[in-house]
């Protein structure tokens, strides 16, 4: 995991890390998921785009493959890149990348959310989302 942090004048800064979402759409639907619950009511059982943090040495693409895998036991097809947002939180702050995808065969499996919906653009203003993927929704095609 790439944590980015620094120390300035003798004080630790909150950790930034960079992170990668997969927003997968079928047709006229896309794919989001409700994260577990957390000790940060900011983003507990929150809804946001599948992903997560790149690795030291990982490519952007190659990080999305893996974490839908280990999370879903999905294959997808990562394709272009649709944006970039920083988002601050309490406790960390991340920049977060979204890249269009398409589903591979088969269903998604929760092994690490709570839930899971295919939604139209329209119905996705309903969620409750994390503070950076709700950001993300301006860029979605």
């Amino acid at each position: 995991m790439r944590n980015l942090s620094k120390k300035i004048k003798g004080m630790e800064r909150k950790n930034h890390y960079q992170v990668v979402a997969a927003v997968i759409k079928d047709g006229d639907k896309f794919f989001c998921v409700q994260r577990c619950r957390s000790t940060h009511d900011y983003i507990s059982e929150h809804w946001e785009f599948p992903g997560g943090k790149v690795e030291e040495g990982e490519t952007d693409h190659h990080t999305l493959i893996r974490e839908i895998r280990e999370e879903m036991d999905w294959d997808i097809f990562v394709g272009k890149r649709l944006g970039t947002v920083v988002n601050e939180y309490p406790d960390f702050s991340i920049t977060l990348t979204a890249y269009l995808c398409k589903a591979g065969d088969g269903e998604p499996k929760l092994l690490e959310h709570l839930d899971c919906k295919w939604l139209t653009r329209e119905q996705l203003d309903s969620l409750n989302w994390t503070e950076a993927d709700r950001k993300l929704l301006e860029y979605l095609p």
